[in-house]
């Protein structure tokens, strides 16, 4: 549960106007540091933190991704069992009951 606490929080944290705005000046830097020709050593250290980051945001998307895909299913099948239940007539059941936990757990902030 730790790493899934700590994807959330990064995933929330990288959707934010805050880390583009980082993201703009460290762009803005490694343009800076070409156009000023600093010794090649630097620019290559720049590149390579650039990669770093990158590898890690794709890791970080994917990983919601996954999460989001994962949510979605489970909504499904929660959507179906309600509807087989409602269609065999017995009203609601186990099915509705779990759905409607899930819908009043997403509308709480």
């Amino acid at each position: 549960m730790g790493f899934e606490r700590l994807a959330e929080n990064a995933s929330r944290f990288t959707s934010s106007a805050t880390f583009f705005g980082i993201c703009l000046i460290l762009v803005a830097v490694a343009v800076a540091l070409h156009v000023i020709g600093l010794p090649i050593a630097w620019l290559l250290f720049v590149g390579e933190a650039m990669s770093a980051v990158t590898l890690l945001m794709v890791a970080l998307l994917k990983n919601s991704e996954l999460r989001a895909e994962r949510a979605v299913q489970r909504k499904l099948d929660l959507i179906a069992a309600a509807l087989l239940e409602g269609l065999e007539g017995g009203g609601p059941g186990e099915a509705h009951q779990r759905l409607r936990s899930l819908l009043d757990r997403e509308e709480k902030p």
